[in-house]
């Protein structure tokens, strides 16, 4: 049984949520580089006009933010963040497209950088060139490897970064895939992490969001892992989440569905009849006129 996973949604949400704390975990330098006291601006809905493809489809994360450098002044730098999930031949191709044309509207400085979320260990594209008749363009950009975490797992377990449990659910995702009771357990591990790091509940409800959406479990096992969760709370004396609440809401919205079904195909059973009598009717005009 392959486990489905929704990578790009909660992906989105975590950037627009932990960007400073992203890109702490992932590309430190760079994070060193803002000025993060003077805030920043996403603009995901200039990239969608000047890179409309950007709109199309699920494949990537397109980010696109305002950020201020450090060394003072007005200068800003626009960061094109690429969330890729599964290899593509131009994709490389495609970052200096986005490049080339952020540069060109906006004439300021631009870091494009991607993030690799796919389960290809030697996939890594960071480069495009083309070349003719002497003319040539060489563009690189930076390249996090999600999978390089699976051996700073510890690392990432002792981290005080909340976006670390992004990543780890994210790691988690691709690893059982196969396999739901590996899932299942994963996930509960990652709820006990997530509940021992001290964190305040708005964080807890975000995070847990976050590894729920990316770690799916078959119904069975997203019920043990509900009232799991439920003796976790109590072991930490908290009610962040009403998980037999949650169950009820859960049972009762399938069977709403399944009544909806049933009525549906009824009404539909009904139309049908109707549509049938209509068109018979009418068969029937045609042929006796003809007779």
């Amino acid at each position: 049984m392959v486990l489905a996973a929704d990578f790009d949604s909660p992906w989105k949400e975590a950037l627009e949520s932990y960007l400073p704390q992203s890109l702490a975990l992932l590309l430190p330098d760079i994070h060193a580089e803002i000025d993060w006291q003077r805030g920043f601006k996403f603009l995901d809905n200039e990239l969608q006009q000047i890179t409309p493809e950007a709109a199309l489809g699920r494949r990537v994360v397109d980010k696109l933010v305002q950020v201020w450098r450090r060394d003072g002044g007005e200068v800003w730098v626009l960061i094109h963040i690429e969330i890729q999930n599964q290899r593509e031949p131009d994709f490389a191709r495609r970052m200096f497209g986005y490049y080339h044309r952020l540069l060109a509207h906006y004439d300021r400085p631009i870091a494009s950088v991607a993030i690799l979320g796919d389960d290809s260990v030697t996939w890594r594209p960071d480069a495009y060139e083309a070349a003719l008749w002497g003319c040539s363009v060489a563009f690189r950009f930076p390249v996090v490897k999600l999978l390089d975490f699976r051996e700073r797992w510890d690392e990432l377990e002792g981290s005080v970064n909340p976006f670390a449990g992004v990543v780890m659910a994210h790691l988690r995702a691709l690893e059982t895939r196969d396999d739901a009771q590996r899932r299942g357990r994963a996930k509960l591990a990652l709820t006990r992490w997530l509940f021992n790091r001290g964190y305040s509940r708005e964080e807890i409800l975000t995070l847990l969001r976050f590894i729920d959406w990316l770690l799916r479990l078959p119904r069975r096992l997203e019920l043990e892992y509900r009232q799991a969760v439920h003796a976790i709370e109590e072991e930490h004396h908290v009610t962040y989440i009403t998980s037999f609440e949650e169950i009820g809401i859960e049972i009762g919205k399938e069977a709403g569905i399944e009544i909806g079904k049933e009525a549906g195909i009824e009404i539909g059973k009904e139309a049908g009849i109707e549509i049938g009598k209509e068109a018979g009717i009418e068969i029937g005009k045609e042929a006796g006129r003809r007779e």
